[in-house]
């Protein structure tokens, strides 16, 4: 259950800043969070919230005053946040610092994945599903910008119009058509090179039928269960890679890293408005829970904030 709770205003550490918050991004490992499946890691605030977006007031001297928008471990639905100065990222020009905050999580988490993990280059085929959930609509959006062919998958036909609009090349309704048949009519049965999938569970094996040789799978989530069962033949057959990570438990120097490659080939994209972070809605700071159900209701395209203050 969320409700608002007065704490003291945390103290920045060694290598740390306190953020005055603007606005917080909503994600599913806040709900996961809400309800025991997705404890913080040692150290970090019990307090849900993994991207903040606001003005820096406590730290390096050289930092105060800076506008930001950070990664952060938990706690970032309150007034005052810590960071890490590493995984602190100015607001990029054009973007206004409310939507500042629906960046850090989604953006951090495709570009370790679809750009480091697995190597998506210009020209190379990508399968998204969940193209409208913050992670989908972003990965549509900068594998597009990097000039990647896009294959997106979605629940309503609202939602194929947007992942369209978004980039896709082609958006598959789920519920109409079976995605796999899709992709090979859409590649003259050859597949796709990369499938990033925040689904797991029976989406494994139908992901592995949809990658050509060396393709490569990225597993981000669960939302439909950690196990399968699946014939081993085709990754030996065509090479395929499977491999997964998870963004919370990783380093701050892991972080940082990610921080400084999103600075020097994803910030030029976001201030010339070739990508966005997508806000379904911007809720006070107090309807956290509201915001909960919104998520939780499937109806949500992109990401939503939650605003402790005006920009």
């Amino acid at each position: 259950m969320l409700r608002l709770v007065e704490r003291p205003v945390p103290e920045p550490r060694a290598g740390e800043v306190l953020v005055r918050v603007t606005a917080a991004g909503v994600n599913r490992p806040d709900v996961m969070q809400r309800l025991g499946k997705y404890p913080p890691p040692p150290g970090a605030s019990d307090i849900p919230g993994l991207e903040v977006s606001g003005e820096i007031v406590a730290g390096p001297d050289a930092a105060i005053g800076r506008r930001v928008c950070a990664l952060v471990t938990g706690g970032g639905y309150a007034e005052y946040c810590v960071a890490p100065l590493e995984q602190c990222l100015p607001v990029p020009s054009g973007v206004s610092e409310a939507h500042a905050a629906a960046i850090p999580e989604t953006f951090f988490t495709v570009w370790t994945n679809l750009f480091d993990r697995a190597a998506l280059k210009a020209g190379e085929r990508v399968l998204v599903h969940g193209g409208t959930s913050g992670i989908g609509t972003t990965a549509i959006q900068l594998a597009h910008a990097r000039g990647a062919v896009v294959f997106a998958t979605a629940g309503t036909n609202d939602k194929v119009a947007a992942c369209r609009r978004l980039g896709a090349d082609r958006a598959i309704n789920y519920e109409m058509e079976d995605f796999v048949a899709a992709v090979k009519a859409g590649t003259s049965s050859e597949g796709v090179d990369v499938v990033l999938d925040i689904i797991g569970g029976d989406y494994v094996p139908r992901n592995l039928e949809c990658l050509r040789m060396n393709g490569r799978l990225i597993q981000i989530g669960l939302m439909a269960g950690s196990k399968t069962a699946f014939d081993f033949r085709p990754v030996l057959q065509r090479r395929l890679t499977i491999t997964g990570s998870t963004l919370r438990p990783r380093t701050v120097a892991e972080k940082g890293a990610i921080a400084r490659a999103l600075e020097r080939e994803v910030w030029p994209l976001l201030e010339r408005g070739d990508v966005k972070p997508i806000v379904h809605a911007e809720l006070p700071l107090a309807h956290a829970a509201e915001a909960h159900r919104e998520l939780e209701s499937g109806r949500v395209t992109g990401k939503l904030v939650l605003r402790t203050q005006s920009d």
